[in-house]
């Protein structure tokens, strides 16, 4: 039996993937656009930090919706990187939450809530075929994590095994 619940939460771990959420208190992060978007390309972590990979996930919106702070942080950045408009918020744990395309109604050191508006979505993000997407991603570090396990999307249930 006990072997069992071992296997279960050995599945269960690698299944929903736990890694993403580490440092991230349950119901401390939320969608940073309202209503809930549709994912329009999931995280791909690299092999290696030199490869191909998509390091976020790409949410559907609208040009000019509000984005919102994901969690609790100060806002570490908000400027341009590459010719795109970028705003990044720390966390604690370490998470730094980066939100691209968007036009900072935000300032630099700001303290943010979960649901504090922090940008506007712009349009013009690469591979989208909406009318504007997010890219949204999530680092601890120099490890760039699925921002959508900071979520907890759905609440995990074990049910008891039944004996034999």
């Amino acid at each position: 039996m006990r072997s069992a619940h071992l296997l279960l939460l050995t599945l269960l771990a690698f299944f929903v993937g736990a890694a993403p959420a580490a440092g991230a208190p349950p119901g401390e992060f939320d969608w940073p656009l309202r209503p809930r978007p549709a994912v329009v390309r999931t995280f791909d972590k690299p092999e290696h930090d030199w490869l191909p990979g998509h390091r976020g996930v790409d949410l559907a919106g609208a040009p000019g919706q509000a984005v919102l702070a994901a969690g609790d942080g100060f806002v570490a950045f908000a400027g341009e990187v590459a010719g795109k408009p970028v705003v990044s918020v720390d966390h604690a744990g370490g998470l730094r939450t980066t939100y691209e395309p968007v036009e900072a109604t935000t300032t630099l050191g700001r303290r943010v809530g979960r649901g504090t508006p922090i940008g506007t979505l712009a349009p013009g993000h690469p591979g989208c075929l909406r009318p504007a997407c997010l890219h949204w991603g999530v680092r601890r570090a120099r490890e760039y994590l699925d921002p959508l396990g900071l979520l907890h999307l759905a609440p995990i249930r074990l049910k008891p095994v039944g004996s034999r």
